[in-house]
């Protein structure tokens, strides 16, 4: 008998009620997010739950963005594992996500799961996090200056975060502003060209996303945010190539973990003469 016809484990949508024993489920695999973490993720994506015999053993969410959807926080107990349960579970988010365009942030331990429902690798995140120290802050071209962000800002935020991830942006980034510590942009010919927002994550604080032209916007911004957290822990998840990597380990902020970047289909691209230096969260992109 399969998986899916085992009368014990049942297969239905994420409730808030969910939230409390999804969270308990990453702990025991030691996973930083916080209840809080989780319950962000259940408002602005479709997540799914298996349960056995009503005990939650199995978690997967499809966020949708506009012509993508990204699929994050795919997790099975360890007492379940090969018995395909996360195979259906991504069955299940894969529907969630048509007509989109997929993609996700997959583990070495996930990739050939996904490799084998038809994903192929266009990229690596890599993440960094610890103590947050001084940052070395590039200084800004001619006509720029670095402020902090209001709500005013909001709208050529969302204009910026869309055209750096290629994702409709919409959902996540109004989510985010109740809980945002700090936002800060970058104004040229009074225009906001490039902004950073620092939020309680995991462990402690996290940077992202971060738009910019290039990466010396991206550092200055940064390190701005990292100047209000002295000594405080600070993750940030960077694509490989955005030039970070080798500044922020400087900052104490060690490369701890990669993933690879997979699309099932052609993957996002940024526009606009903007690039996301940082990511919302590896299940958001």
């Amino acid at each position: 008998m399969s998986v899916a016809q085992r009368p014990s484990h049942l297969y239905r949508p994420m409730t808030a009620e969910d939230v409390a024993a999804a969270h308990a489920l990453s702990v025991l695999l030691k996973w930083p997010h916080r209840l809080e973490d989780w319950a962000m993720l259940q408002r602005v994506a479709k997540g799914f739950v298996v349960e056995d015999n009503g005990r939650l053993i199995g978690t997967a969410f499809a966020c949708p963005q506009g012509a993508y959807a990204t699929i994050g926080l795919v997790i099975v107990s360890d007492e379940y594992q090969g018995q395909g349960i996360g195979r259906k579970l991504m069955e299940l988010t894969l529907e969630a996500c048509t007509p989109r365009t997929v993609i996700l942030n997959a583990t070495l331990a996930g990739a050939p799961l996904y490799a084998s429902q038809g994903f192929v690798e266009f990229g690596q995140i890599h993440q960094h996090q610890g103590q947050a120290q001084a940052a070395d802050t590039p200084a800004l071209a001619a006509g720029e200056q670095c402020r902090p962000l209001t709500a005013a800002d909001r709208v050529r935020q969302l204009e910026l975060a869309n055209a750096g991830s290629g994702l409709d942006r919409e959902s996540v980034l109004n989510d985010l502003y109740d809980v945002v510590e700090q936002a800060v942009g970058i104004e040229r010919d009074g225009q906001l060209r490039a902004f950073a927002m620092l939020r309680p994550f995991g462990r402690g604080r996290c940077i992202g996303p971060v738009i910019a032209e290039n990466p010396e916007q991206a550092k200055h911004l940064i390190a701005v945010l990292l100047a209000q957290v002295p000594e405080a822990f600070v993750r940030i998840d960077i694509p490989a190539d955005s030039g970070l990597s080798d500044w922020l380990e400087a900052a104490g902020l060690k490369q701890v973990d990669r993933v690879a970047q997979m699309a099932r289909g052609t993957p996002p691209r940024a526009v606009g003469g903007v690039s996301q230096f940082a990511l919302v969260t590896q299940a958001i992109g």
